[in-house]
């Protein structure tokens, strides 16, 4: 079980933020034939036994006859970056600095920059920025000072930059207002974000498309659905032109609020703006047709992820979710196997994703076989494994062993991340409308907490579950619909109809 914030917010949008400006048409044209060709610097670099020095990786290059060039260094550099190698990519721009294979320019000082900050703190990347020749200390290097402080979470000394950046009259990169908006999208935070777009405009920055990505991100997170469509629309206005990340966005949305008309309009969007086979996105569009329930389509975009390179581990767990969510345990479980079989089991997450399946439709027997599999193979079972038991025991008519289940994962520690996450709150909400059915009121207002912290309340469906626990409870509460206001849904023909019903147990 994953969190859709994970897909976009942790990979995606790091991607933008710390992409580096530069001649974008020669570096496309470059990072396209380098990934054709097996054999990269990059590759090499990448390669290097542990505790080996990059200078063998360059020597090696140069002895097959092959120059050393910039955009090698470009490609290296954010190969690395991306599989999170800070540590080599530092030392690949210390040599590049050291031996000057070509002559240096901004880009690499800011590599340099950007790398030591990271590794060695803040304090550090100042006095390395100090001694870089003056005239690479312009626009680009400053930018990238800022942004590996806000890596750091150092908002003050960021801010103080970009006054200095005012005064020399350098531009300030879309870049840096992302990394500040992420920075203020806690909910105490948040407030400040209206300021930082009215600074964005002071300073003549266009806003880019990965900025209205990420505050769209933030309202989809908030399952805000009349702000995040307010951010498309100032979009549209500003004439800045959505991308495949932004149709998802909107797709997802609209899913997990169960307007699938919308989420259909949305994900023929997202299919005629997807850029090549892009990994991400494919997975996203595998669960989004498991959302839609459309067979042709998920088998249409798994057979595309089967013809990438490599198959990731991520992508088998998404393809079983959404075929276990359309009903196709026996298609879940031939990909299970697969999966088994190709990149072996490792992890708690390749479990829960099967288990997710089983215990939906309720096959607790081949669920408990499952969980004493995953014990026995050294992954030990966490929150979600236990909550999605507890739906398959309840599913199954064993309600005691359903609640015993459900107790003892709520004793485990449970991050943030995994509670705010659609999958937990979907399971929950199955648990919740089981319990609903039998009028179980101390076990829907117990778990219905849940919905309120993470705002997933705000959907008329979940206040819905949670007024017919009280109609089939025979209780009648005056303020539930008040409640269901205030806590950010809207009424609809079945809350009037279910609250009208409930008006006969008033005493």
């Amino acid at each position: 079980m994953r969190s859709v914030t994970a897909i976009f917010a942790q990979q995606r949008l790091v991607q933008l933020i710390r992409r580096t400006p530069c001649d974008i048409i020669s570096l496309k044209l470059f990072c396209t034939q380098a990934t054709q060709n097996h054999d990269s610097l990059s590759r090499r670099i990448e390669r290097l036994p542990k505790g080996e020095s990059v200078g063998a990786a360059f020597c090696s290059w140069m002895r097959d006859g092959l120059p050393v060039h910039g955009v090698d260094v470009f490609h290296a550099v954010n190969r690395l970056r991306k599989l999170n190698m800070n540590k080599r990519a530092l030392q690949v721009m210390e040599w590049v600095i050291r031996e000057r294979p070509y002559r240096p320019k901004e880009l690499d000082y800011s590599y340099l920059v950007e790398f030591t900050t990271k590794l060695h703190g803040i304090s550090h990347g100042e006095k390395l920025f100090s001694r870089i020749p003056v005239e690479f200390q312009n626009e680009l290097l400053y930018n990238n000072l800022v942004i590996a402080c806000l890596d750091k979470g150092v908002i003050k000394l960021s801010l103080e930059y970009m006054k200095k950046m005012r005064e020399l009259g350098f531009l300030i990169s879309h870049l840096v207002f992302n990394r500040l908006i992420i920075l203020h999208s806690s909910p105490g935070r948040r407030k400040m974000i209206p300021k930082l777009l009215t600074q964005m405009k002071a300073d003549k920055v266009t806003p880019h498309v990965s900025t209205y990505n990420i505050l769209m991100k933030i309202e989809a997170n908030e399952h805000n659905l009349e702000n995040l469509v307010k951010f498309f629309s100032r979009m549209k206005v500003a004439q800045v032109a959505p991308n495949e990340i932004s149709y998802c966005i909107l797709a997802i949305a609209h899913a997990v609020a169960r307007l699938y008309t919308a989420t259909e309009a949305y994900v023929e969007a997202v299919e005629k703006s997807i850029t090549g086979n892009n990994w991400s996105t494919l997975d996203v569009l595998l669960m989004l047709y498991g959302y839609l329930g459309n067979q042709k389509e998920l088998e249409r975009v798994w057979a595309t992820i089967r013809e990438l390179p490599s198959v990731r581990s991520k992508s088998y767990m998404l393809a079983i979710e959404a075929f276990g969510r359309i009903g196709q345990l026996n298609q879940a479980e031939e990909l299970w196997l697969e999966m088994e079989s190709t990149k072996g089991l490792k992890s708690v997450e390749q479990f829960n994703s099967m288990m997710s399946v089983y215990c939906k439709h309720g096959f607790i027997g081949k669920a408990a076989k499952l969980y004493k599999n995953m014990k026995a193979s050294g992954c030990k079972p966490n929150a979600i494994t236990y909550r999605q038991l507890a739906l398959g025991c309840l599913k199954s008519g064993m309600a005691e062993q359903g609640l015993k289940t459900l107790d003892l994962g709520l004793r485990l520690t449970i991050s943030k991340r995994v509670r705010n996450s659609i999958p937990w709150l979907e399971t929950t909400l199955s648990i919740v409308e089981i319990f609903a059915e039998k009028g179980d009121m101390g076990n829907v207002e117990r778990l219905f907490e849940e919905f309120h912290k993470s705002k997933y309340c705000r959907y008329t469906f979940v206040y819905n579950t949670l007024i017919k626990a009280y109609v089939k409870a025979k209780i009648y509460d005056p303020n539930l619909l008040k409640r269901m206001i205030l806590g950010g849904a809207r009424p609809d023909a079945e809350t009037y109809s279910l609250l009208k019903i409930a008006e006969q147990f008033r005493t």
